[in-house]
């Protein structure tokens, strides 16, 4: 199921790699993977031996670029991140850091002559700062616990951070006599979300004054306060954000506890002066999601992403803008029907330039602020994730299909881009990737829809292949030019299938309308949609739609099991990776309740509810007596989203009626596979069984 993140999929591997403990000292460093290829085709090891780039920083002068880079070792079953420098050109490429420990969050000091970031190498996740060239490294913080975001003051003269603070009371609180009792008490809602139980901890912002050599009385600007900024789970540094003249604090929070933060999707933009030490909601009375505040470089207005409707996720994400001299606010893209996000103003503040996602991929905008004027600077196959403004050009990092996240510097005028980070280009240049096109398809109620269609390396139009459907999740995520390190197209076409990628019903990026069409009808149209790109594409002359298969994860798997009963021979294997098949179950398990009820509409006891009825009468499990074709179900042990019991019924009707099946527990994963070993374990079991029953 989705999160409200555009680029969630990111947000969460990135979360994934961090804050893991220290290796041991003693074996080797993890470092950039050194592979000369007996064969051009990409396997699921090559794939872990991608360097991953992130969070990419350009210098205050607009003369240097640091970013991160994510090895993993699949003999250690962990990851190691490293920090390089380069000139905006990507010349003179330098790697600073060269540790175990990893390191995080780095940024530029305002000053331009030092680089901060976290590391866990004093043994918790602590504040450090060195030179541009990676010397003189100095721990500034020593905080009782690990911080986990910061942010430097614009001034550079103080520091915010957050860390998790104790509120609730623990069993070994209540009962300190039982100190080894492991029982939860529990008497409300979310008592666990998505992968981790409540535990009584929270995030806080802190505030810390700094004297050039340590961070000085920190100041927790929440204290008491049972809430946690930036939003759990996937919510970041983005969340919080310095006024310019460094007097007060921006934050997202959602303060609401238990149930009524279960039912609600109604988080606010809090503002707290450090002066007056008082706190306002700056969005009152707006019921959806207000998060990621920014302000405008004179500080006198400050800028959110709002969602109008309340208890939906995944409604569009309106950019406003307060006043804050006139508390006047603004709907500032009312004319623009898609989702902003990563926002970077023009050194004149002039011009507001931005990341969103349209037809399928991610591409980069600007907004002139006096004409409100919306204007596309890139276009192609491809995906931004970010994008930051150095004069006349700008800074981005980029993926598609068939390629990982590199640095791209794109002119600001024309959006031609360039490549300057090469980070795998050792990889790619002894690879041949598959072939992605385009293709636009009519549906079963006359509505055109977009299907991306994979083709094998080297692929011969001559020959017969066999083909996967595959199923996006969400329901509402964007099928976009994502590059993922288990539902990687390019590792499936490598595997020898032609892959079916249709932007169904509900998917982001194709319009407001068309996300919408998939609430309250997960079971209707968007299957349809499926059926009609698997039936449009079957009959081209270099596929066997005698060996057609169908895949997917969370909703994607959903779709699978409810395909399972109403494929009427379609196909001949399937893979559901952590999927609904019992929505009442689900509904009465999983965590956060508003996404099923806007979902659903309604409880699965509202028998007087005709439009709740219609979504449970559309459960998978109604349909498990028309199963007929082999299946393999993939889970996580500690998915409390998709509660992995969904999967072990799935799978246990399909052993009790008979049909070939099977299961891919993971005991330490959660709704993604993200450790090496099982990483890879996971893409040989998903082409093993693939394999079996339509290459055979």
């Amino acid at each position: 199921m989705k999160s409200f993140g555009i680029i969630s999929a990111l947000i969460v591997l990135l979360a994934a790699c961090q804050f893991e403990q220290p290796m041991k000292l003693d074996a080797p460093l993890i470092k950039k993977a050194s592979v000369n290829l007996t064969s051009d085709i990409m396997s699921p090891e090559i794939l872990w031996a991608f360097g991953r780039i992130s969070d990419v920083q350009v210098s205050p002068d607009g003369e240097k670029i640091l970013y991160g880079v994510t090895y993993f070792s699949v003999e250690q079953n962990k990851s190691n991140r490293e920090l390089f420098v380069m000139n905006t050109d990507g010349t003179n490429k330098k790697q600073i850091t060269q540790t175990p420990y990893s390191e995080y969050n780095a940024v530029w000091h305002p000053n331009g002559k030092q680089i901060w970031y976290l590391s866990a190498s004093s043994g918790t996740m602590q504040l450090w700062t060195m030179q541009v060239d990676g010397s003189n490294k100095h721990q500034l913080s020593d905080a009782p616990g690990d911080i986990t975001n910061f942010i430097i003051s614009p001034l550079g003269k103080k520091v915010l951070f957050t860390q998790d603070v104790k509120i609730d009371k623990a069993t070994v609180d209540i009962y300190p006599d039982l100190p080894k009792a492991d029982g939860r008490i529990i008497d409300d809602l979310m008592y666990r979300h998505w992968d981790s139980w409540e535990d009584g901890f929270y995030s806080h912002i802190f505030v810390a004054s700094f004297d050039g050599l340590n961070l000085l009385s920190p100041i927790d600007i929440m204290p008491g306060e049972p809430f946690d900024t930036p939003l759990m789970p996937f919510g970041g540094i983005e969340e919080i954000s310095w006024a310019p003249d460094g007097k007060s604090i921006a934050y997202t929070c959602k303060k609401l506890k238990g149930k009524a933060y279960s039912l609600s999707t109604n988080s606010d933009i809090y503002i707290y002066n450090l002066a007056s030490k008082k706190t306002q909601n700056l969005t009152e009375g707006m019921p959806g999601y207000d998060r990621t505040p920014f302000f405008s470089p004179d500080g006198k207005k400050m800028f959110w992403l709002s969602m109008e409707r309340a208890g939906f996720e995944a409604d569009k994400d309106r950019l406003f803008m307060l006043n804050l001299e006139t508390n006047e606010k603004q709907y500032l893209t009312k004319n623009f029907d898609y989702s902003p996000s990563g926002f970077s103003w023009a050194n004149d503040g002039a011009n507001l330039y931005f990341v969103a996602g349209v037809q399928a991929t991610f591409q980069i905008f600007t907004m002139n602020m006096a004409s409100g004027q919306i204007q596309a600077i890139t276009e192609g196959d491809h995906d931004y994730h970010s994008v930051a403004v150095v004069g006349d050009k700008l800074i981005a990092e980029r993926v598609s299909m068939t390629k990982p996240a590199e640095i791209y510097s794109v002119n600001a005028t024309s959006g031609e881009a360039k490549e300057i980070s090469f980070e795998n280009k050792h990889l790619l240049d002894q690879l041949t990737m598959p072939t992605v096109e385009k293709r636009w398809i009519k549906t079963t109620d006359n509505k055109d829809m977009l299907v991306w269609i994979i083709l094998p390396p080297h692929f011969d139009a001559s020959k017969k292949y066999p083909a996967l459907l595959y199923c996006e999740g969400g329901p509402q995520s964007p099928l976009s030019q994502f590059w993922s390190y288990r539902w990687n197209f390019s590792q499936m076409a490598s595997n020898g299938y032609v892959v079916i990628a249709p932007n169904r019903r509900g998917v982001l990026t194709m319009g407001q309308e068309w996300t919408d069409q998939i609430s309250k009808d997960n079971s209707g149209q968007a299957m349809n949609d499926l059926l009609s790109a698997i039936d449009a594409f079957k009959t081209e002359p270099f596929i066997d739609e005698n060996r057609l298969g169908a895949i997917g994860a969370s909703y994607g798997a959903f779709s699978v099991n409810w395909l399972a009963g109403n494929h009427k021979g379609r196909f001949k294997a399937f893979i559901s990776h952590c999927g609904v098949f019992n929505s009442e179950m689900e509904y009465m398990t999983t965590d956060e309740m508003f996404f099923d009820n806007w979902e659903k509409g309604g409880a699965p006891w509202e028998t007087e509810n005709n439009v709740a009825m219609k979504s449970y009468a559309g459960s998978p499990h109604n349909f498990v007596h028309n199963w007929d074709t082999p299946i393999m179900f993939i889970q996580g042990e500690h998915d409390y989203r998709i509660p992995y019991t969904q999967g072990m019924a799935a799978f246990n009707s399909a052993q009790l009626m008979g049909i070939p099946s099977k299961m891919l527990f993971f005991p330490s994963e959660t709704h993604w596979v993200v450790k090496p070993q099982n990483g890879i374990l996971w893409q040989r079991e998903f082409k093993g069984w693939l394999d079996t029953w339509l290459m055979e």
